[in-house]
């Protein structure tokens, strides 16, 4: 958890750094206009033009100021990389100690999935340049660790009888990635619902004050391309999930469907993740409607973990807590 609170530090610091950067970017290119407007075109009778010429003190960013948005981008990123080792080893060890696979309880769960979380982070990193999205990406996932630690914990021991089956492996791994691309998309749609705010608070000409990171981040209708694209590719995982979760049942208690509570969300995430899929494609739902709907299907997902786990009794109530 310590190299993670570094990493974190590192990546706000290089988010506050990208928001100054592009800070300067804006006060500069307004300064530009501001003279070319304050240049007189008529010139004299012979209608000559007068020409502004741009500094070289109105470059957007001097080299040592991107110099060091880079050093502390690295650094962030070094960082995260160690310390999703370091977090790899624990979940292993944990697995070591109890010879089997570890997510058998909700403190297993959240300290996988958390990796997971991270990891997939990572991954997309691999294609896409969303640093700026490691801040909102680390700070739950040390929130979750530390309510792991601190709440969930519990000793290694081994699994009751319906989960000693391949399919803990198949049905928890699957969820695992799909549950961590959920993840991601909410980031992404709180960041885009914050854009949206600001964007039209710059076009009714209101001064912004906090928040200047924003600036550095892409536009509200790119960052919900972004959400889309991830609730895309973990929707048919979530689905895998589900039909996975049926099969397991079958083979565990003899009946596809018991209408277990555990069983019911997972089944309500699907439906409302597929209503914003299905508004978004067909329904000509974007912008703050079909944010609001992906943030349902996040709030869903939460309930499940941390409401059904805990408070409901059922076939699935593996928490090891209470």
């Amino acid at each position: 958890m310590a190299v993670y609170t570094l990493a974190l530090g590192a990546s706000a610091m290089d988010l506050a750094a990208l928001g100054e950067r592009a800070t300067a970017r804006m006060r500069k290119k307004q300064q530009g206009k501001g003279q070319q407007l304050s240049a007189t075109g008529a010139g004299g009778a012979g209608g000559t033009t007068t020409l502004v010429r741009t500094s070289a003190s109105e470059e957007p960013v001097s080299l040592a100021e991107d110099g060091t948005r880079r050093k502390a981008a690295g650094i962030a990123t070094s960082l995260t990389v160690l310390a999703l080792l370091l977090h790899v080893g624990g979940v292993v060890t944990r697995g070591l100690s109890a010879h089997r696979a570890p997510w058998g309880n909700m403190y297993e769960f959240s300290v996988t999935g958390t990796s997971v979380v991270v990891l997939v982070y990572l991954l997309v990193l691999t294609r896409r340049d969303v640093r700026w999205l490691s801040t909102f990406v680390l700070a739950p996932v040390l929130l979750s660790l530390g309510l792991a630690v601190a709440v969930l914990y519990t000793a290694s021991a081994p699994l009751v009888p319906a989960l000693q089956s391949y399919w803990l492996i198949i049905h928890v791994s699957v969820a695992f990635v799909s549950s961590a691309l959920f993840v991601l998309a909410f980031s992404t749609t709180v960041l885009q619902l914050v854009q949206e705010r600001r964007e039209a608070q710059r076009a009714a000409g209101a001064t912004l004050g906090a928040g200047r990171f924003m600036e550095a981040l892409p536009s509200a209708a790119d960052l919900e391309k972004l959400s889309y694209r991830l609730i895309a590719i973990s929707f048919p995982l979530w689905a895998f999930t589900l039909v996975a979760g049926a099969i397991w049942a079958e083979v565990a208690w003899g009946r596809y469907w018991n209408w277990d509570p555990k069983e019911v969300w997972t089944f309500i995430i699907w439906v409302v993740y597929a209503a914003y899929l299905h508004a978004r494609a067909t329904g000509g739902w974007n912008g703050r409607r079909a944010a609001y709907l992906s943030m349902a299907g996040f709030a869903c997902l939460m309930i499940n973990y941390g409401v059904v786990n805990v408070l409901f009794p059922g076939n699935h109530s593996y928490a090891g807590i209470g």
